[in-house]
């Protein structure tokens, strides 16, 4: 008998594998009336999710709290999207919440993630397959309803940002029955008119409200036209099938039209910046055409044929000027040489010599006597003095002992 006893945590843990085991009490959606409803300082939140045949403990972590959008109190009805599993050490069952929403919501909650999951796996939510929303349009595409909000501040924006813009609205219904359809017949109508874009959207309301733009056949339409589509459906924080299939998702339908519109303002001022620089470099372009003329100019009449002439002209003149100089120079500077030579010459001239009193001897056949040797007595020779010669003969030969 003692073999089959089992300890307290052996049977929690046994338990609690079981529930571990079982896929349905990993992913369980429970719904029910809060009551005990406490906030813990750790962040975490307890309570208990109670109907008329029972109760049943819960948990939501701080870790977890992005899955809750409101303020949980006592009383509320909500849907909570959960695994259970046991406590061991308390030996006691409960819901580990991971979300939590008002109940009314739920089953549309659950349509809706089923339909993101699907269409996300068939690659519709996909950035390669989104358009470029068009930077300059002419027409704008609108399907909502005609009356409300979204279509007066998606008019009023498009005509404050670009007045030339035309805007057409195809007046869809977007709530209730046939609203699905409605929305489709309007993007089918609008792409074969050739819009350049197309806002579909509505303004804000409950999940039951916005349904319209969570339907397949709408998903569908968006995802296969031709014409990019900016959603704009309800408020920032709503989010929609509509918003993960279209090219371009805005907040609100104010802020779709200001990524549809172009603002002319800001395309008048970038043209004025643009034409004032190309002015600016126009001016610089010609100025230095001006410039490049006047040195062409400028060159073709120095080598113009008159020019060339004047100045070969100027040259041969130049030439002609610096060649008398130089000659003049020559000149100057040969006749300093020849008095130069003159001078010396005039010192070693005979004639020079007589009118300083000395005299020349030379024999009878002109040849200058210097040496006493060459003589005898009885020789005639001629001395020439300043002013005449005379011719004598030598009686006697005296030689310098010296």
């Amino acid at each position: 008998m003692t073999k089959n006893v089992y300890t307290v945590g052996q049977v929690n843990s046994y338990i609690k594998n079981m529930f571990t085991q079982d896929f349905m009490m990993n992913r369980i959606y429970v719904k029910g009336e809060v009551s005990n409803c406490k906030y813990h300082t750790s962040g975490h939140i307890y309570f208990t999710l109670k109907d008329e045949t029972g109760a049943l403990q819960a948990v939501l972590f701080a870790g977890s709290r992005a899955g809750l959008s409101f303020r949980m109190k006592n009383g509320d009805n909500v849907i909570v999207l959960g695994s259970i599993s046991v406590y061991e050490r308390d030996g006691k069952y409960q819901l580990y919440a991971k979300e939590i929403i008002l109940d009314g919501a739920g089953l549309l909650y659950q349509r809706f993630e089923a339909l993101k999951q699907e269409l996300e796996e068939m690659g519709m939510f996909a950035e390669e397959y989104k358009q470029p929303i068009p930077g300059y349009i002419k027409t704008l595409g609108i399907v909502t309803a005609p009356t409300g909000a979204a279509i007066r501040d998606i008019q009023n924006i498009s005509s404050r940002r670009n007045p030339y813009v035309q805007t057409i609205l195809y007046p869809a219904l977007v709530q209730g029955e046939g609203a699905a359809a409605s929305i489709v017949n309007g993007i089918h109508a609008l792409e074969r008119l050739g819009v350049d874009v197309m806002i579909v959207g509505r303004g804000g309301g409950s999940m039951e409200d916005l349904w319209a733009f969570n339907e397949e056949i709408v998903a569908r339409a968006i995802f296969e036209c031709s014409v990019p589509i900016i959603s704009a459906v309800g408020h920032e924080t709503d989010v929609t099938i509509a918003d993960y299939v279209a090219d371009l998702r805005a907040p609100t339908p104010s802020a779709a039209a200001e990524l549809a519109v172009f603002d002319i303002r800001e395309v008048q001022a970038k043209f004025l910046t643009v034409q004032m620089e190309l002015n600016r470099r126009m001016s610089e372009k010609l100025e230095r055409c001006r410039e490049m003329l006047e040195q062409f100019q400028r060159n073709f009449q120095w080598a113009s044929p008159a020019n060339q002439i004047n100045e070969k002209r100027q040259m041969t003149a130049d030439f002609a000027e610096r060649l008398e100089l130089l000659m003049q120079q020559r000149l100057t500077a040969a006749k300093h040489e020849l008095e130069v030579y003159a001078g010396k010459l005039d010192a070693l001239s005979p004639a020079r010599k007589l009118s300083q009193g000395y005299a020349f001897i030379s024999d009878e056949d002109g040849r200058g006597v210097r040496d006493v040797d060459r003589l005898n007595v009885g020789d005639y020779l001629n001395i020439h003095m300043r002013n005449g010669r005379a011719r004598v003969e030598v009686l006697d030969l005296w030689r310098d002992m010296t």
